[in-house]
């Protein structure tokens, strides 16, 4: 069966490619670094692909604000190929900075490319956040969750602005339509808006969300850093067997895209 076709986007500041790139492989896609620039140029279309992923790190440093100048390229210079690329059914998965990306450019929560309805802002800790946080995975209609729904998840979080934020009726639809896939969780696997297991103070703990398909999905932790599981810090204390827990979400996008 032929692999589907994974586009790992690039630009300067990308700094999680390679290990996102590594992730879909494992999963059993066909992965492509492509730089922004060769889908602006035209060398390259979104349109060959069946997944684009934007991988954290800090496009063009952030400037001005986490994800905003790439966002800006995306719905200026490819809306075009971004609207046919979602139109047709394709997945979408943005992590931690490309999570800051999607919400810019409109498509997540809404598809909507150039309403911003939410964002994500600085931690209310004031500093940079990089640990183990437990994830609590609500059902919905995500692609990437089919299976994981009511589980805990160990993932690692690294950011400096996490905190999702939107305004109350946005939050509320947000809620209504079942679009939570993530909320950060305490030990006792329950939804929390407390530090330090609410890393960034999310409202309603979310730690991420899809759009309404189900095919766009926006995540802050990291999960392309717990698809081995010696990448954990207590692995010597797992099972031999155990699955690490980011490498599902990888596999579940996958499998979609082969049965499509």
């Amino acid at each position: 069966m032929k692999k589907p076709r994974v586009c790992v986007l690039r630009t300067d500041g990308i700094n999680c490619d390679e290990e996102t790139f590594y992730a879909f492989e494992k999963a059993g896609a066909e992965c492509k670094m492509v730089h922004v620039n060769q889908i602006r140029s035209g060398s390259e279309k979104l349109a060959s692909y069946q997944i684009l992923v934007l991988p954290g790190g800090f496009s063009y440093g952030d400037d001005v604000h986490s994800g905003k100048i790439l966002a800006v390229e995306l719905t200026s210079f490819m809306k075009e190929q971004l609207e046919s690329f979602v139109e047709a059914n394709k997945l979408v998965l943005g992590i931690c900075n490309g999570f800051q990306v999607l919400v810019r450019t409109g498509l997540l929560p809404d598809r909507k490319i150039g309403q911003i309805k939410t964002t994500l802002m600085a931690n209310d800790s004031s500093h940079f956040e990089c640990r183990w946080v437990n994830l609590l995975v609500e059902r919905s209609h995500c692609v990437f969750t089919r299976g994981l729904e009511g589980s805990l998840l160990s993932i690692q979080v690294a950011h400096g602005e996490g905190k999702f934020y939107t305004d109350p009726v946005t939050l509320q639809e947000i809620e209504n339509r079942g679009q939570v896939v993530f909320r950060y969780a305490g030990t006792d696997g329950r939804p929390t808006v407390l530090y330090p297991a609410n890393p960034n103070g999310s409202l309603n703990a979310i730690a991420g969300i899809c759009d309404s398909t189900g095919r766009i999905l926006g995540m802050m932790p990291h999960p392309e850093r717990y698809v081995e599981r010696t990448q954990h810090p207590n692995w010597r204390r797992m099972p031999a067997d155990t699955v690490p827990h980011g490498l599902a979400i990888f596999k579940n996008a996958v499998d979609y895209a082969r049965q499509s």
